[in-house]
């Protein structure tokens, strides 16, 4: 089971003043100490200021082979979640990234209006979207190929942080199977981040917890 960090919120304690026991000019010049903001979880605010129209398209519609990448987000109870987030971020299909953290450098896609970056809220009925392309394969930090995926951040109410997990791809069997990453996972947990397919693309559901949670990463 993922870990899930504690919601309870902490202040911070500080001595307390009295500003009877000491001179007025020194409590004037010397304020009690504050304590500290109490954790606050993501949602329901990520709808201000986090969304815009075209969130969910990693590449413009028209864009030759792109696929609908659609699922639902359900909680520990099996229900939807319906003000969660989540986003993308991948490769092009030549498995590159426009961005200097790239060690083979950063580099512009051939697929005009790719842009590598997707965010799509979920719906009343939990429900998210995000039209993209398939990705190119990954070489990984020690020369072992890692297999067409995309990496997803999921943010939602009760959750302090995000959660991050990972979407393969079914007709990457192969590559599935020799992938770094998804190796270190429980075999029996493999299938939670393979996505199926769908008529129009593929279909991926996150489970925050419960019997079919995903499998979320530490990073």
């Amino acid at each position: 089971m993922t870990e899930h960090p504690d919601l309870t919120p902490t202040f911070g304690t500080g001595r307390t003043f009295d500003p009877a026991a000491a001179p007025a000019a020194t409590a004037a010049l010397d304020p009690p100490p504050l304590g500290s903001t109490p954790a606050q979880t993501v949602g329901p605010y990520l709808h201000i200021g986090l969304l815009w129209p075209d969130g969910p398209d990693v590449v413009p519609e028209g864009t030759p082979g792109a696929i609908w990448i659609r699922g639902q987000v359900f909680d520990g109870a099996g229900a939807v979640v319906p003000d969660a987030l989540v986003e993308t971020w991948q490769a092009d299909p030549d498995g590159r990234f426009d961005h200097p953290d790239d060690p083979r450098g950063a580099r512009p896609p051939a697929v005009p209006g790719f842009r590598g970056f997707g965010r799509s809220a979920t719906d009343a009925d939990g429900r998210y979207e995000i039209r993209t392309l398939k990705p190119g394969a990954l070489p990984g930090p020690d020369g072992e190929a890692e297999a067409p995926h995309l990496n997803l951040s999921i943010f939602a109410r009760g959750l302090l942080h995000r959660l991050v997990t990972r979407l393969y791809f079914p007709d990457e069997e192969a590559a599935n199977a020799a992938d770094p990453v998804l190796g270190t996972v429980d075999p029996a947990r493999r299938a939670t981040l393979v996505a199926r397919p769908a008529p129009d693309g593929l279909r991926f559901d996150i489970h925050l917890q419960g019997p079919d949670e995903t499998v979320f990463f530490a990073v």
